[in-house]
């Protein structure tokens, strides 16, 4: 990594992911470095599994002299915040977007919707990893609670992981195979395709950080049904989404159904995309986190020297419930850490690192 930020003259490094181990290997080898820092986290995590204890102290740590943290949604940022003891001024909230063009509804079907009748089949898509936590269970139960009460509705299920069993078995079970369709995982490039071939978009998500597949499936004028967890309730306008009440079979039966009723009486979603188009924008996104690179780069408590910089990772982790034994260890990854890079600094140096060519860049 040294020799990597030195040769391409990096100033800020950006790291992204709370479970990514180069991700913490570049903040502290880039902070140690005297260059300015920055992580993104995407995802929420609890406080009260092995796992997710040893994810945040490892972020904690990892976390003790980056400049800026950026949050993908409001309860991403309070998450990280309880999550490092990180200064609340210095976490930024910017939501993911979507290029809108990759994701435009099909003129041919749209057309075909808007004469809709209320007997015409209405099909139910769902595009998600099927694990547990992305409500695999949920779906397996309220599926042939759908079909049973609504015989014109189908499903498309798009996705991969340790339910897809339970879900083949479902469809056996209560022989739904000419109603569900089970498609397994599909390339990105192909999720607007699949969308584009229903009405009604299905989340039961039992955690999300954010939701960019909501995004996606409301800029393909889809009506979005989902549950109220995490950030999902900031992510789309109120008319774009069905809420259920909680994280239940019934109530998402019942949000879905709900759903199925709106369609059926010509609910107009071909507005949806127009609007998902104005509210996320790269270009926003861009502007926003140059901001953040700007505040990293100006940040005036930087440490001035490795005194200051073993006696932050010490004194960083005082107030989170960590021991002597911890901090000690803490600090002492720390000492480590400058030792071996001084070392690198007289093996290696870095006035015998080639520097990568600037080319110029192409003017409009």
């Amino acid at each position: 990594m040294r020799d990597i930020f030195i040769r391409e003259d990096v100033q800020i490094v950006h790291s992204h992911g709370s479970v990514s181990t180069f991700a913490h290997e570049a903040l502290v080898h880039a902070s140690i470095m005297g260059l300015s820092t920055v992580f993104t986290d995407h995802s929420l995590y609890g406080f009260d599994t092995l796992g997710s204890i040893l994810i945040n102290k490892l972020l904690k740590f990892s976390t003790t002299l980056v400049d800026q943290l950026i949050a993908v949604s409001n309860i991403t940022k309070e998450n990280m915040c309880l999550r490092t003891m990180f200064d609340h001024s210095k976490i930024s909230v910017i939501p993911n977007a979507v290029v809108p063009d990759d994701f435009k509804p099909d003129e041919n079907l749209a057309f075909l919707k808007k004469s809709r009748k209320p007997d015409d089949p209405i099909t139910i898509i769902v595009i998600s990893r099927l694990f547990p936590n992305k409500g695999a269970d949920l779906l397996t139960h309220l599926i042939p609670k759908i079909c049973e009460n609504n015989p014109k509705v189908n499903f498309i299920i798009a996705g991969d992981g340790p339910k897809f069993i339970d879900f083949q078995q479902m469809i056996e079970t209560y022989r739904l195979q000419e109603k569900v369709q089970l498609i397994g995982s599909v390339q990105h490039e192909k999720v607007r395709d699949v969308m584009c071939q229903g009405d009604i978009y299905l989340h039961a998500s039992l955690i999300e950080a954010f939701g960019t597949v909501l995004v996606e499936a409301a800029s393909c004028g889809l009506l979005v049904v989902t549950t109220v967890v995490g950030g999902i309730p900031e992510v789309l306008p109120k008319h774009m989404t069905i809420f259920a009440e909680n994280t239940s079979v019934s109530s998402l039966v019942k949000a879905t159904t709900k759903a199925i009723e709106l369609i059926r009486n010509g609910y107009d979603t071909t507005t949806f995309h127009d609007e998902i188009a104005k509210i996320y924008d790269w270009k926003d996104v861009a502007k926003r986190t140059v901001k953040v690179y700007d505040n990293a780069v100006n940040r005036s408590d930087k440490p001035k020297n490795w005194l200051e910089i073993v006696e932050r990772f010490f004194n960083n982790n005082k107030d989170t419930g960590n021991g002597m034994m911890a901090r000690c260890l803490f600090a002492l990854c720390a000492i480590v850490d400058i030792l071996f890079y001084l070392f690198l600094e007289w093996v290696h140096p870095r006035d015998r690192i080639d520097k990568a060519i600037k080319w110029n860049h192409r003017k409009k």
